[in-house]
């Protein structure tokens, strides 16, 4: 037997739209000899005197922990969490606290690539696609929407692509015990441009983040921002999505993987 590993993990990238102006990340790229100056200083020594006068390429970045693919936490979409579980709910976890059980399970793919975008998903949709597809939600499994985002990442018009899951619909997988979610769009909702439209018709406000909204209902992350999802199978594959542990953080970058052993 053979494993293959794929990436489904977005690189982060400066100087492309892979967020809202004023929110992109920042990288600032030190070569060998950049970094070479600081350190013969250092040492007392000229810099002739390190190997071709080269010491180390570092980078430093500037980024929110919402940049690139990253794993959201329960804390992001609200102070509480449970409240459909227990009387008064919880305090919502912070990424540092995500059960490290929910981010290593078996992986299945949703295909919502023919959606429109600012399409709305709800749970009927979802059982469609469980069904075509010809597989049953078991207790963590980890859920990866495919949208048309996916093929607009980096792209002018990334953010405002694709569909999004509703309440109703995060609620569908969190009540059969999914934990961990994950979605190649901007956003696990659909996209702000499209509920601002809704908004502006007449639509209700409680529309504003309610994909999210639905872990102060029940706990539950979901990553943003993943890619290369149309290299996966419908289901037949494990995830690894392991969030860098940020103290009270409200997400953590993730580098995720989904594993097929052959």
């Amino acid at each position: 037997m053979t494993r293959r590993i794929i990436d489904i993990s977005a690189g982060l990238k400066a100087g492309i739209a892979s967020d809202p102006p004023g929110m992109e990340p920042q990288i600032e790229y030190m070569d060998h000899h950049d970094t070479a100056p600081r350190m013969a200083d250092y040492m007392g020594v000229p810099i002739s005197a390190l190997p071709e006068g080269e010491y180390a390429a570092v980078e430093r970045v500037t980024i929110s922990t919402h940049n690139g693919t990253h794993m959201d936490a329960p804390y992001h979409y609200f102070s509480r969490q449970d409240e459909a579980l227990v009387p008064g709910g919880r305090p919502s976890l912070r990424i540092d606290e995500v059960p490290l059980e929910w981010c290593f399970n078996p992986g299945v793919k949703l295909d919502f690539r023919g959606k429109p975008d600012g399409h709305v998903v709800q749970p009927g949709e979802v059982e469609a696609e469980l069904s075509r597809i010809g597989h049953t939600l078991r207790p963590l499994d980890i859920v990866l929407v495919n949208t048309r985002a996916g093929s607009r990442y980096g792209q002018d018009d990334y953010i405002d692509s694709g569909c999004g899951m509703g309440l109703a619909a995060t609620m569908y997988l969190l009540e059969r015990g999914v934990r961990v979610v994950g979605t190649d769009g901007w956003s696990w909702d659909a996209p702000f441009s499209a509920t601002k439209r809704r908004i502006e018709a007449g639509a209700d406000p409680s529309i504003i983040w309610e994909g999210h909204r639905a872990g102060r209902q029940i706990g539950y992350s979901h990553m943003e921002k993943l890619g290369n999802l149309e290299a996966l199978p419908d289901h037949g594959f494990t995830v690894a999505c392991f969030p860098v542990k940020i103290h009270r953080a409200s997400a953590g970058w993730v580098r995720a993987v989904a594993i097929i052993e052959e």
